[in-house]
């Protein structure tokens, strides 16, 4: 069995400084989504722009590689501020919406 191959993504953090540094940071975010990306194959190529809101909220805006820009999505923490693990769930959820609207 191989590993999966990253997907090429385009992705931006907006106001990465309101990250709890033990998050990993914006390096970390972006790496949990195009990890994401790459083990849901049907995701394809996309592009997302993460808006930090606070230390525990997140919003993403996603274009997919076709132009389609499919609706916000956000996550947020209710009881502690936003880790590694926080990072990986948001991540999921992104690729499996870009790979529900076809993603290619």
């Amino acid at each position: 069995m191989s590993s999966p191959t990253i997907q090429p993504i385009d992705c931006r953090v907006v106001g990465g400084d309101k990250l709890p540094a033990e998050s990993g940071g914006s390096d970390a975010l972006c790496a949990s989504i195009a990890k994401a990306a790459a083990e849901q194959t049907s995701s394809g190529r996309f592009s997302v722009e993460v808006r930090v809101l606070g230390s525990a909220a997140l919003a993403a805006t996603i274009t997919t590689a076709d132009g389609r820009k499919l609706p916000e999505q956000r996550f947020a923490v209710s009881d502690r501020n936003l880790t590694k693990s926080s990072f990986d769930r948001f991540a999921r959820a992104l690729a499996e919406e870009v790979a529900k609207a076809g993603g290619r």
